[in-house]
């Protein structure tokens, strides 16, 4: 690879960090609006998790999970939330049969 082809890999890596980190900011300001949808609201968390982990393979490719690496831990961390809120709900219905 010649020097020329070198620096426009670099700036094609430049330009593609630029674009992620605009995503990254949008989604971002996307999650601080108000929505009714929960399922809007996963989608975009979803969104901007592949948005970062795309952008950790662009400053190192060793670091970075496959897509579907990262789809399970993020089912995984889904589960673990949803066992956590059934929980708080039993303890809530617990508390509330309580009378002093």
């Amino acid at each position: 690879m010649t020097a020329g082809e070198s620096n426009a890999v670099d700036l094609n890596r430049h330009a593609l960090r630029a674009r992620l980190q605009t995503a990254d900011t949008a989604l971002c300001t996307g999650l601080n609006q108000p929505c009714g949808e929960p399922i809007v609201r996963a989608h975009i968390e979803r969104a901007l998790a592949h948005i970062r982990e795309a952008e950790t393979a662009l400053q190192n490719l060793a670091r970075a999970r496959t897509v579907e690496e990262l789809a399970d831990q993020l089912a995984h961390v889904d589960e673990m939330r949803e066992e956590l809120r059934s929980q708080e709900v039993a303890i809530t219905n617990a508390l509330s049969s309580i009378r002093i």
